[in-house]
């Protein structure tokens, strides 16, 4: 009988939920578990409640963007318990449809949390682009890669989105600081 444990993200494949929930894996030597893409907070604890995954993954606070909202109004409506609190660096790409260019760039769109930490970049580079709030990085990588958004849609993402949807990397690195840390909750359901 396996002791598969399943782990609940708030993030798409290839989000830093997903990144968050691997490192948790191999620094607490669990090796047989699965991943479930919950894409939100609310989703995870919802489903760490009915025992539908075993424990739930997803960020609390960046050290450049503050407190992650959605993860705080999510955890004032579920009881849970936290196994462990750890961090992880975080590096933000620029990433579109490969054939894209520069110049036919007009919409930028990732997660809040992401557009916060990479405020200045944006401001600095792309005034002109409007912005637009997405319900995680991955996410708004793969709709980029599918054709959902439009073609002159630039997503900000983990690297491996790009590999895993299609996309070209415009610019590496894209966060305002260099140290760009972020803190996750591993949770399991309140007993």
């Amino acid at each position: 009988m396996s002791n598969k444990i399943i782990i609940g993200v708030s993030g798409n494949r290839g989000s830093f939920s997903e990144e968050a929930a691997n490192y948790y894996c191999q620094k607490n030597g669990i090796a047989d578990y699965e991943l479930s893409y919950l894409v939100n907070v609310n989703n995870v604890l919802t489903a760490l409640n009915k025992e539908e995954i075993d424990l739930g993954v997803f960020p609390v606070e960046n050290s450049n963007g503050g407190i992650v909202y959605e993860a705080l109004y999510a955890m004032s409506q579920n009881n849970f318990k936290i196994e462990k609190i750890f961090e992880i660096d975080i590096r933000m790409n620029l990433m579109v449809k490969p054939g894209t260019k520069i110049e036919d760039i007009r919409h930028i769109t990732s997660h809040d949390q992401a557009l916060k930490q990479c405020r200045m970049y944006l401001r600095r580079k792309w005034a002109q682009a409007e912005l637009a709030e997405y319900s995680d990085t991955a996410s708004a990588a793969k709709d980029v890669g599918s054709g959902v958004l439009s073609p002159d849609t630039a997503a900000i993402a983990p690297k491996i989105c790009a590999e895993l949807y299609g996309l070209e990397i415009l610019e590496e690195g894209i966060q305002d600081l260099k140290f760009n840390f972020t803190t996750f909750v591993a949770a399991k359901k309140y007993e």
